[in-house]
């Protein structure tokens, strides 16, 4: 039976939920609305299935990968569309070109964020973009084995932990048929602290209703990206609210690891640890290594672990690739191989949530911000 003892011993991958037959396992909220196991003892008959897919018990060794690029969509309105080079959309208009299904994160019709899956290039769309906050994974695991069994090719996209979870609920190498791919992660923020700041900023800005969000907003550019919201002012008028990520209050939040889960702080699937056949993810510094591909659209960093994986990738004509090194990511991108660090007052950021709101965690990073100009030279300094 799974028993979390200690939260940073569970990241909310719901693999214990799918795979139990009895279906005595729910995802239940803590008090800072992140996701956990709770079994009914009643049901349950200590099969210990729910055991044998956690990727914390069941963690893969380290791996390098095999080859490295960095990579960019030759369709520009794809690539600003997306967090960074617009490789995931190429990868996943190749897999549904032959016939496949690709799962990824989109947002829901409250903008909260859920995994899902589509067989049409439309929808595609709306996977495209970072968001970040951890996504409800719901039953996908088991969906994309219905379709692997019967014959479909998967691109299955997600966290390293999501990837983990996934190869172990399966239980099985589906080979060529299944592509893992997850993203550089730096943690993933508590869905209820997310849906709190909406209506955080609904009051504060008098919104009517949302009518889109975009985490990675490029219109200074991809490497000083903004937190953009769309929406309708009561009475009718459409607005937006734009902030960089460096004044907005979420992603601050975020940035600085307060609202972040706390299994993020000893990740158990950094350094290919996944058993991802490729990870994503924005190359910082690109210009450093080669220049000739930098546009302030965005890069990204591919890194497969496998030669067939590598073929994938080359195999897609819309991308313009170089080949680079691993440490090449690794000099700006510390998050393909380490944890993010919790606050020593990571504790207090929640107390602050819990007894005034936003409001309160607004007051909680003045008390400890520094001026706008060092937070812009800090974030510009550590991109070159």
């Amino acid at each position: 039976m799974i028993n979390i003892t200690d939260k940073k011993d569970c990241v909310g991958c719901n693999a214990c939920g799918q795979i139990c037959p009895k279906a005595c396992i729910a995802m239940r909220a803590d008090e800072d609305g992140f996701l956990y196991p709770s079994v009914d003892l009643s049901e349950c008959i200590d099969c210990h299935l729910c055991e044998r897919v956690c990727p914390v018990i069941h963690q893969n060794s380290p791996r390098l990968p095999f080859k490295v690029l960095a990579a960019r969509n030759k369709d520009e309105a794809k690539k600003l569309g997306s967090s960074s080079g617009g490789v995931f959309v190429a990868m996943g208009e190749k897999i549904i070109g032959e016939g496949g299904v690709v799962f990824g994160a989109r947002f829901d019709d409250r903008w909260g964020v859920v995994h899902d899956y589509t067989e049409d290039l439309a929808g595609l769309s709306l996977f495209q973009g970072s968001k970040y906050v951890q996504s409800h994974i719901g039953d996908s695991f088991r969906k994309a084995e219905e379709f692997l069994r019967a014959g479909r090719k998967v691109m299955f996209t997600g966290t390293p932990c999501q990837l983990s979870a996934l190869q172990l609920y399966l239980r099985r190498d589906y080979g060529d048929r299944l592509l893992k791919v997850d993203v550089v992660c730096h943690g993933v923020p508590s869905p209820a602290s997310w849906r709190s700041y909406i209506d955080y900023v609904s009051d504060r800005h008098d919104i009517g209703s949302v009518s889109g969000i975009t985490f990675r907003d490029k219109r200074r550019g991809w490497d000083c990206y903004g937190l953009r919201i769309d929406f309708e002012r009561r009475g009718g008028l459409n607005a937006e609210i734009y902030e960089l990520a460096e004044t907005n209050l979420f992603m601050e939040s975020f940035l600085r690891n307060y609202n972040i889960r706390p299994s993020c702080g000893a990740c158990p699937a950094k350094i290919g640890k996944s058993n991802s056949d490729i990870t994503l993810g924005d190359f910082w510094g690109v210009r450093l290594v080669c220049p000739e591909l930098y546009d302030d659209k965005g890069v990204s960093a591919v890194m497969s672990y496998t030669a067939a994986a590598q073929t994938v990738v080359e195999q897609i004509e819309a991308l313009e690739c170089h080949a680079v090194e691993y440490d090449d990511v690794l000099r700006l991108n510390p998050s393909v191989s380490k944890s993010a660090s919790l606050p020593e007052d990571y504790e207090t950021f929640w107390e602050a949530y819990h007894s005034g709101g936003w409001r309160a965690c607004r007051a909680f990073f003045a008390r400890m911000r520094p001026p706008l100009f060092k937070r812009i030279f800090r974030r510009l300094f550590n991109r070159f």
